[in-house]
């Protein structure tokens, strides 16, 4: 009867910690959504009640007006196709590179590992507006050996992007490489099967969920970038990317926020929907880095 009685109780104690959560939680997430709330509100209104001196956070007549402008500007076709090209290359890239590099900092033991490993973790901490300059000089000079690598190409884009989700990505994936025994390994091997065949056959699978997670942070940085694009794509506007096509609408005399927030509603599908794609094996991926 005691057990009996006290299980109610712990229940009843843990209920208002609970609840305090959920509304921190609810709060926490109300504050996150707002924005792009606002968003999407602005694409949606007239452009009266956009450049009100009181603005609301509804309006009574949506208008599309602002989604015509931004989808019947020059190029915006080609800003889309640039930036799918670019940010699925990245990811692609990213997700191989990554698992394979994973793999021989976890299961090889060689000199210079231990340094490797500290440079990738430095590499993260390097904000990416110092590194800027540099590799804008780096990428005119790959240009001189590789055309398609140098300025005003894709290809900048996807070698700078690739510097800077690598690191992250390599020192994410180590954790889940090497959650998977050693034993297993032997096993494979006891039965018959190559390092080559355990590494894609058995390994990868084993850490798919870590190599989705990354490929959604590779896929968001590579999409919504603006400043690596403005850098590296100076003079050939038939390789930007999206959110340099919203720039026409950043007038000298006025802006159309309108269409800026329509282009950016616009910017943010993609994103939604591979997300939704993953969303399982991201969140078992997160849950295994936090593990790992």
């Amino acid at each position: 009867m005691r057990t009996e009685t006290r299980a109610p109780r712990r229940r009843r104690a843990q209920r208002p910690g609970r609840l305090i959560a959920e509304i921190i939680t609810v709060v926490v997430a109300g504050i996150v959504a707002f924005p792009l709330y606002w968003m999407v509100l602005s694409a949606l209104k007239p452009a009266g009640e956009i450049q009100s001196a009181n603005p609301r956070p509804w309006t009574f007549s949506p208008s599309f007006d602002s989604f015509e402008r931004v989808l019947g500007s020059a190029g915006l076709g080609r800003y889309f196709v640039n930036s799918v090209i670019v940010a699925v290359v990245v990811v692609a890239l990213s997700m191989l590179l990554s698992f394979l590099a994973a793999v021989a900092l976890t299961r090889f033991h060689f000199k210079g590992r231990t340094v490797l490993l500290v440079m990738l973790l430095v590499a993260q901490m390097v904000p990416i507006e110092a590194l800027t300059i540099p590799l804008f000089f780096l990428m005119r000079s790959v240009g001189d050996v590789a055309p398609a690598f140098g300025l005003n190409e894709l290809g900048s884009l996807v070698l700078v992007h690739l510097a800077f989700t690598l690191p992250f990505a390599i020192w994410m994936l180590r954790g889940f490489v090497a959650a998977v025994p050693a034993e297993l390994e032997e096993a494979a091997t006891v039965d018959g099967a190559s390092r080559f065949r355990f590494t894609w056959q058995i390994l990868f699978p084993l850490v798919a969920p870590g190599l989705v997670a990354t490929s959604v942070l590779s896929f968001i940085h590579a999409w919504n970038d603006f400043l690596f694009a403005k850098t590296f794509i100076i003079s050939d506007t038939s390789n930007q990317t999206l959110p340099l096509g919203i720039l026409v609408f950043f007038k000298p005399e006025e802006n159309d926020w309108g269409a800026i927030m329509a282009g950016s509603t616009l910017m943010t599908i993609p994103v939604l929907v591979f997300f939704l794609l993953v969303q399982r094996k991201l969140v078992s991926g997160m849950a295994g880095a936090v593990k790992g």
